[in-house]
């Protein structure tokens, strides 16, 4: 009869949380940041149709990294839930918090108990009426929730990315400012030179979801996915 290999609760966990650190860091970053106009969904993403981006209500975006199959499915039930807590109780109680901790439950629950860890970082954004009011929530693979502020950056280089963004922000960018600042983080510039090399439309996932829709939009709905044309016009 064989006897199994004791491994250490410590250990176990250090070695999930390598696992799903690496397959985290093979992804390419994505930038949410909140400005005057609302909040800005940068990704570097050159499939047309398997998005990083998505919209789960309202007012609330979702942005991810890692492996999209699991992701996917992380914000298909997050639709499911506001869907289902807009429609049993009011609009308004459908908020960023509230699915950001039924996210940690979930990515906590499969971090502990399950052989594999999810290879997914998610971000849960809330457009309010103010920049103010804006709500920025960061959930790794184990569960941890961060309430985040200004702006997030998940995947890939998101160090680097990340210390590239707090340079250039400030509360009053506007939506194309904003955009242009997260390219700047995402496409540094090679060694020897001053200029960043911009990333063609192609490669790129943008959206945004505006702060005061109801007056410019003439809806509750607040996100809005821009097409290459769109990108390319905001770029020039």
């Amino acid at each position: 009869m064989t006897q199994q290999f004791y491994v250490s609760p410590e250990q176990l966990m250090k070695d999930r949380a390598d696992f799903a650190r690496k397959g985290i860091a093979r992804g390419r970053s994505v930038v949410v940041i909140s400005c005057e106009d609302g909040i800005a969904l940068v990704a570097e993403n050159p499939s047309p149709s398997l998005h990083k981006i998505g919209e789960i209500y309202d007012k609330i975006a979702f942005a991810a990294v890692g492996k999209y199959n699991e992701f996917e499915s992380l914000r298909q039930a997050g639709v499911r839930y506001a869907d289902v807590r807009g429609y049993s109780y009011d609009r308004e109680d459908v908020t960023a918090r509230g699915l950001a901790s039924v996210y940690a439950q979930s990515l906590g629950a499969v971090f502990t108990a399950e052989q594999k860890p999810f290879e997914v970082e998610l971000a849960v954004a809330e457009v309010g009426s103010t920049q103010a009011e804006d709500h920025l929530y960061r959930l790794t693979f184990d569960g941890s929730i961060a309430d985040e502020h200004s702006f997030v950056v998940m995947g890939g280089q998101a160090e680097r990315v990340s210390a590239a963004i707090d340079q250039g922000w400030r509360a009053s960018l506007g939506f194309p400012e904003a955009v242009r600042l997260a390219l700047n983080g995402l496409a540094p510039a090679p060694d020897g030179e001053e200029q960043t090399k911009p990333l063609p439309a192609r490669a790129l996932e943008i959206a945004v979801l505006y702060r005061h829709s109801e007056e410019t939009r003439g809806t509750r709905r607040a996100f809005h996915r821009l097409n290459d044309a769109d990108i390319t016009a905001l770029l020039a």
